[in-house]
């Protein structure tokens, strides 16, 4: 390992930044551009050891346990706190405008809807237990340290505020030194815990872990591997208005600012569309929305989430019909003759994206299509494909729901 002055000249599509170096590019977390900066070298990353010049959109972080100088170590669960907004929003921006150039596509790409501190109302925290106490926090930055949080300023003051609380569960929860993950979402009725990575529940855990719900205020649900040990609320989320219990540690947008303004480019987007299909529908995000206007068809591979969203629909009143099918759509995506009585279809894949469906989707008539992505490489790949068959890209919004990160949502719209 060498040390070394080096100038960085660009933020890297992690957020590190870049310099150049003889042996090539070299990757400085915690560095921006126009800084000049000493790092310890070791093969292509460097650690930021002093600054010498910094940028003027440098700021400081707001949160103690981030960056290499965190007071409990280094938290991975940010990466940009230390930029200024300007250079934030500019940065992700820019991830969805490259990956769309590297397919070719050349479109204007409207400004960034921000994130603000304390919106998450979903995050996943590494739990284990020690000789002296319970930790609980987020992984130091490319490790498997634990890093003990006792603030979160991306969190919510709902989640932040029940730390304690959620430390005394998974004391209850914990046999032995070996790390699991909860995942925590923020419900009308407090808090629902979905725990994974556990040793199989005994009599007495599992006694201990319902005695410590119950004698918390706003823990909704505990859920273990899947199973509900004790739910003292039943936990609800709205889309829209209607409401939806979400199954454990299933897939919800982390923001709910985030998810309304996805869902408002989507339904103007589908304008007055009398048949919609909703794809990767998950519990409903979008499908139940879209179903207090028009008729939707929504499919999804997860069959407890098409239960929540078919659940949430029959019960709730005024909406248009809702028809739900099972179907894994990377291996059986519907063909185009499927989707022939569909004049709108929206679709919300995994980071992965839906190449598979989109080469159906492309040789379709369907008129109007909504794309939502978490993964802006993937999107653009997707667009090409359906661009290719015809289709005509109208607008793509960048979104911002997972703040100070190298992760950016996008909506984009087409036409055939």
């Amino acid at each position: 390992m060498s040390v070394r002055t080096v100038a960085i000249d660009s933020l890297g599509a992690k957020g590190d930044g870049i310099a150049t170096s003889p042996d090539g590019p070299l990757f400085v977390p915690f560095s921006l551009p126009g800084e000049t900066v000493g790092v310890a070298v070791n093969g292509a990353v460097g650690t930021l050891m002093s600054i010498a010049k910094a940028s003027p959109e440098r700021q400081e972080p707001p949160c103690r346990h981030f960056g290499p100088d965190g007071v409990n170590g280094t938290c991975g669960g940010c990466t940009l706190q230390h930029a200024a907004d300007p250079l934030y929003h500019m940065f992700k921006r820019q991830l969805v405008i490259d990956a769309l150039a590297s397919k070719g596509i050349q479109t204007e790409v409207a400004p960034l809807i921000p994130a603000a501190p304390g919106e998450r109302r979903r995050v996943v925290l590494t739990a284990r237990r020690t000789e002296k106490a319970l930790l609980l926090g987020y992984n130091q930055m490319s490790s498997h340290h634990l890093v003990h949080i006792e603030e979160c300023p991306i969190a919510s003051p709902g989640i932040v505020g029940r730390l304690d609380a959620i430390r005394r569960i998974a004391l209850a929860l914990a046999s032995n030194a070996e790390p699991f993950r909860i995942t925590v979402l923020e419900v009308e009725s407090g808090l629902d815990l979905s725990v994974d990575g556990v040793a199989k529940l005994d009599n007495p855990r599992r006694r201990r872990a319902v005695e410590a719900v119950l004698a918390l205020r706003g823990i909704s649900r505990l859920s273990v591997g899947g199973e509900v040990i004790v739910e003292p609320i039943k936990p609800i989320v709205r889309f829209g208005t209607v409401p939806v219990t979400p199954p454990p540690g299933s897939f919800t947008q982390a923001t709910r600012k985030a998810e309304a303004a996805m869902a408002e480019l989507v339904l103007d987007a589908l304008g007055k569309a009398k048949r919609v299909a909703d794809l990767f529908s998950g519990s409903g995000t979008f499908a139940l929305r879209i179903a207090a206007r028009a008729r939707v068809h929504a499919v999804e591979s997860d069959e407890k989430a098409l239960k929540a969203l078919d659940a949430a629909a029959r019960s709730t009143q005024g909406l248009k019909p809702v028809t739900v099918e099972r179907r894994d759509l990377f291996r059986r995506p519907l063909m185009t003759s499927e989707l022939k009585p569909f004049d709108a279809l929206v679709f919300d894949p995994p980071r992965a994206g839906a190449e598979a469906q989109m080469a159906e989707l492309a040789r379709s008539s369907v008129k109007t299509v909504v794309a939502v992505s978490c993964n802006p490489l993937t999107l653009a790949r997707d667009l090409a494909l359906l661009i290719a068959g015809g289709y005509r890209l109208k607008s793509v919004t960048p979104i911002d729901q997972f703040l100070w990160s190298a992760h950016v949502e996008a909506v984009a719209v087409l036409e055939k």
